[in-house]
């Protein structure tokens, strides 16, 4: 696995850790169609959740927020609408959440969790 790959995946269990420390629950991850993935799958509250993490061992390159682009956005929603549609429910409400981590290799990570990006 590269070194990326591994960072990712990092990263999102450091994300799901925090959302389920939060009463998240996550019933879904990396989840694949053709049209792409979802990082992970929730359910807050009365709400299924669609969160893309975002990753990064520094600032060096950016903020990891700065790679969710417009595009990104709207295929994360046709990748909700797929989800939805692939596992029939009650998804009536449903939001888009983002999460950056910053997961140093030393120390820490911090985490930044938006909640409705699109």
């Amino acid at each position: 696995m590269a070194a990326k790959d591994v960072l990712g995946r990092r990263g999102e269990e450091i994300a799901c850790d925090f959302l389920v420390e939060r009463g998240f629950r996550v019933i879904d991850r990396n989840w694949r169609c053709g049209q792409g993935e979802i990082d992970v799958v929730g359910v807050d509250g009365d709400e299924t959740v669609f969160v893309e993490v975002k990753t990064r061992t520094s600032l060096a390159f950016g903020h990891p927020l700065e790679a969710i682009t417009v595009p990104k956005l709207a295929r994360l929603r046709r990748l909700a609408a797929a989800w939805c549609q692939a596992h029939p429910g009650d998804h009536d409400r449903i939001r888009i959440d983002a999460i950056a981590v910053i997961a140093p290799s030393v120390g820490a990570p911090t985490i930044e969790h938006l909640r409705r990006v699109f």
